[in-house]
């Protein structure tokens, strides 16, 4: 066998050379690939548990949110029942307000005929005397309470004004 000449030899080596630059350059360009890929699948399973931990908490202040909901409700329907007690009390308490109020209203007058009657009862009864002359030291027409209905009556009876009390 007879070797190979040395421009075929120097041919083959950098062939060789060149095919092993190739190679180690392929080689880099798959670890950095590589690298990639893992930093990739690294940073896509963080962003994985991110995603799921939020969905947790999503799902917990939903819960909390509903609970909150759910209690807010049964607020407003207590409060609503209280509404209708208090609005049903209102109306059973309207007829006395309204009656208070008028008696409020009728108050002083019925101060004022009260004080009257006092006084009335102070001065006491008129001495007896004759029916006809009802005032003391003098003659004066009979006291005749004359109206329509009582218009037949000649005499009425004196009467003496006083309260009980």
């Amino acid at each position: 066998m007879s070797t190979p000449p040395a421009l075929q030899i120097r041919e083959a080596n950098a062939h060789l050379a060149a095919v092993h630059r190739r190679a180690a350059e392929l080689e880099a360009r798959l670890d950095a690939a590589e690298r990639t890929v893992r930093a990739q699948a690294e940073r896509l399973a963080r962003h994985d548990q991110q995603l799921d931990e939020l969905g947790r908490a999503k799902d917990r202040e939903i819960s909390a949110l509903q609970e909150q909901l759910l209690t807010s409700e049964a607020m407003i329907h207590s409060l609503q029942a209280a509404v209708r007690q208090r609005d049903e009390l209102i109306v059973q308490l309207q007829p006395r307000a309204d009656l208070l109020r008028d008696i409020c209203r009728s108050r002083p007058p019925l101060a004022a005929l009260l004080a009257a009657l006092t006084e009335a009862e102070r001065l006491g009864p008129l001495p007896a005397s004759d029916p006809d002359h009802l005032l003391p030291d003098g003659p004066g027409p009979p006291l005749v309470n004359d109206t329509e209905e009582e218009g037949d009556q000649k005499h009425l009876q004196p009467s003496v004004i006083g309260t009980t009390v």
